[in-house]
């Protein structure tokens, strides 16, 4: 959705893009070495909110001599990113475009990433986040990514991507090797796992997750109300029919409290089977949702505030 003529109008926009703090491909994490020890943060590393990355975000825009933008973007915990953006910096957020996202991470998500952390935490490699000077905690790693790749995905892709398949081909009814692979889900699900140690660190994981469980734009709120009561932006929220893990009654909850704050804001809840990746997958339904309102400013012709969603 990045480029010239593309939703991301490179011919029109400036798009920057930054990693958060706490990750492990560029901004400060805990595999960084920490310089008063030379050695890496680690368990010592401290722990983060979505805020913290934001914030941390705006401190580049700040380096960048970058005052307002026109527009805050991101799907899933980016989507907390930009809600988080929109309230804490007001002035500097024109319009908020977050994506099969929530206004606070659910008690089922945050079952499903302790079950993740669990996994590492009981890897003996972890040795309590201090293993940089030795093997990493691959083990507990691949579970967790295993258990957080079946968030992403629906019933129906598994169903239409593998069924009940077994390796062989045969339908078989089990068997005794249980540290094989019997059905090609298993196989596709281990190789996602081993995949990930490859190119992410098991403390960033850690860290990031808790990030995502802790984010509540209203704590101790029933309603989310009182969040946009300061915020200036125009919105734009997208769901997905088939997402489960943030379904799009979250988003909608959004919208609500968004629209009894008297702001502007568009829903558009896109029918797909991809579960939440379809974040990631459906961009052609995106594009002419997304183009036009960043082409309006946030403003369509047939939008008034006390219209009903669905507007797709």
């Amino acid at each position: 959705m990045i480029g010239p003529g593309k939703a991301f109008d490179t011919s029109r926009y400036f798009v920057l893009c930054a990693n958060v703090i706490g990750g492990c491909k560029g901004s400060t994490g805990p595999g960084s070495v920490n310089k008063s020890t030379g050695l890496p943060y680690g368990s010592s590393f401290p722990i983060l909110t979505i805020k913290d990355m934001v914030n941390a975000q705006v401190k580049l825009l700040d380096e960048l001599g970058i005052r307002k933008v026109y527009a805050a973007v991101g799907g899933s915990m980016g989507g907390f990113q930009v809600l988080q953006f929109a309230l804490s910096y007001p002035e500097r957020c024109r319009l908020a475009i977050p994506i099969a996202t929530a206004g606070r991470q659910s008690a089922q998500n945050i079952a499903f990433n302790e079950i993740g952390r669990h996994a590492i935490a009981l890897d003996p490699k972890w040795r309590g986040g201090d293993y940089y000077d030795g093997e990493s905690p691959t083990d507990g790693l691949t579970i967790a990514r295993m258990v957080g790749h079946v968030t992403y995905l629906s019933d129906a892709t598994l169903k239409r991507r593998f069924g009940r398949r077994t390796k062989n081909g045969l339908c078989a009814n089990g068997g005794t090797a249980f540290q094989q692979p019997h059905f090609e889900v298993e196989s596709y699900l281990r190789h996602k796992g081993d995949a990930f140690t490859k190119r992410f660190d098991a403390n960033s994981y850690l860290y990031i997750t808790r990030a995502i469980d802790l984010f509540d734009i209203a704590p101790g709120c029933a309603s989310m109300a009182p969040a946009f009561n300061r915020c200036k932006s125009r919105f734009l929220v997208i769901s997905f029919s088939s997402d489960w893990l943030y379904p799009p009654n979250q988003s909608r909850e959004v919208v609500d409290a968004i629209k009894s704050q008297g702001l502007a804001v568009q829903y558009h809840e896109i029918a797909s089977t991809y579960g939440h990746d379809a974040f990631l997958l459906e961009a052609e339904q995106m594009q002419e949702i997304v183009s036009t309102f960043l082409l309006l400013d946030g403003r369509k012709p047939y939008y008034e505030v006390e219209q009903e969603y669905p507007y797709s």
